[in-house]
């Protein structure tokens, strides 16, 4: 063996703790960022609240000093590759358990599962509730098991060490618990689980018998034959169906309790006087600055102040911090907004093609930094309120015109359609072509499947149902 030694150069990136704030502030939502600079002023008395003004709307026009300072720091976070801090570091940074960029932390578990063990908890056994979570492991997130249920009990008690008449006592207790329909084996176990919590009569009777029997003549939406098949009048059988509509098919709860119950927009656009104003809306976050008496008082004193001196470097930072990001989002939309002017005057059907790289060689940014300050950020637009990422289309290949768009004109095509003559894929691939939109029938059929749309066969209607409609 031969020693050698070797010169080599290469390249890292080294975040200091104020990238790394600011790179932080850049992709927290209005909600976190709120509750960052709450917990920000408790703890660092060099902040103070900005009580100067009321906070409100801020737009283009309206930055101050601290904005033109922070254009030449954006820089900084904006050769990052897309954030691969939050799953670890490398390249001369380590991140410990306390990780500088984690987002704030979920109030609620977002595992269905979990939630439901913690809600059966109170009423149950420490036994049942071992089988439970076995049997919520092998639950789809559609509430329904997956695979075949002897094999599954089998294998539970095998496991568990219990006998399969307590494995399948746990699932009927979760199949008709709280959560009717979990734990079900298909979907007409999962229906009927449903209906047994209903009070008694022949609706409920005959929605029964329609979900045991006649699924496929339910999936026609012909009512006569559903009539017919049940021995009872068209009303009758009508009242069953609208029983059923009224179930759940996916018996799993959203959490009661959500952070984002409701939409914080970060931005708002409105059109005034011919021309799209777009403004940083303030009114739900404090606005924080320096404190002039702290910062003055600590120039002059004496002694060892150098915890005090970095409290205030840290109160700096995050001003800045806050200033660049705000900067960030609000050039990123007003580019946005110029791009997508026909979206936002007409609809989704004039919506443009858009990509990161466009936008961000429009302000003159990373593509990285881009998909960061757009992710999770709301607008408040006159046809409604929706995340930037709406906003970015892609271009459909060979043509002017973005998917987007193109979905859009599919959904308003069967949406127009005869109910007893739908539009099959093909001829609604030649109304588009008539329109200067060329593209496959598969194409058709992709976009209709992504709208949850179901094929022309299932979309027909009866003649009579037809005109009763």
């Amino acid at each position: 063996m031969k020693a050698s030694v070797r010169a080599q150069m290469s390249q890292s990136l080294n975040l200091t703790p104020q990238l790394l704030q600011s790179i932080r502030l850049l992709q927290l939502t209005a909600p976190q960022l709120e509750m960052e600079l709450r917990q920000a002023l408790d703890r660092n008395p060099m902040l103070e609240l900005d009580e100067g003004d009321e906070a409100g709307e801020t737009d283009a026009d309206a930055h101050d000093a601290a904005l033109d300072e922070a254009s030449f720091d954006a820089a900084a976070w904006d050769e990052l590759p897309e954030p691969q801090f939050l799953s670890g570091m490398s390249g001369g940074v380590t991140v410990g358990d306390d990780d500088a960029t984690a987002r704030i932390a979920d109030g609620e578990f977002s595992d269905w599962r979990l939630r439901l063990l913690k809600e059966l908890r109170l009423d149950w056994s420490t036994g049942d509730l071992l089988i439970a979570a076995w049997w919520l492991d092998r639950t789809s997130d559609s509430g329904l098991l997956e695979g075949e249920l002897d094999a599954l009990t089998a294998e539970g008690a095998g496991e568990l060490g219990v006998s399969p008449k307590a494995m399948q006592i746990v699932r009927l207790r979760l199949l008709n618990g709280d959560w009717a329909g979990l734990c079900a084996v298909d979907a007409c176990e999962c229906l009927c689980a449903q209906l047994d919590r209903l009070p008694e009569g022949q609706d409920r009777d005959l929605a029964r018998r329609i979900v045991r029997d006649h699924l496929a003549t339910l999936a026609r939406h012909d009512g006569r034959a559903l009539a017919a098949a049940l021995d009872c009048t068209v009303d009758a059988a009508d009242a069953a169906v609208g029983l059923i509509l009224s179930l759940d098919a996916c018996p799993v709860p959203e959490p009661s309790i959500r952070d984002d119950d409701h939409v914080v927009p970060d931005v708002v656009v409105r059109k005034l006087g011919g021309q799209w104003r777009v403004n940083l809306n303030g009114r739900t976050l404090p606005k924080v600055r320096i404190s002039a008496h702290c910062e003055s008082g600590l120039s002059g004193a004496s002694g060892d102040v150098s915890a005090l001196r970095g409290l205030l470097d840290e109160a700096r930072w995050l001003v800045r911090g806050i200033a660049m990001r705000n900067d960030t989002l609000l050039r990123t939309t007003q580019v946005l907004v110029e791009r997508q002017q026909a979206f936002l005057e007409q609809g989704e059907e004039s919506i443009a093609p858009l990509t990161l790289r466009e936008v961000a060689d429009a302000i003159g940014m990373h593509e990285s930094t881009v998909s960061r300050i757009t992710t999770g950020k709301y607008i408040q637009t006159p046809r409604g309120t929706f995340e930037l990422k709406r906003l970015f289309a892609v271009r459909l290949e060979g043509a002017e015109v973005s998917g987007a768009a193109v979905k859009a004109m599919v959904k308003r095509l069967i949406d127009a359609e005869p109910p007893h003559a739908p539009l099959a894929d093909d001829t609604i691939a030649g109304l588009l072509a008539r329109q200067g939109v060329r593209i496959a029938r598969r194409t058709v059929a992709k976009y209709r499947d992504q709208l949850d749309i179901a094929p022309a066969r299932a979309r027909q209607r009866p003649v009579a149902a037809a005109a009763v409609r």
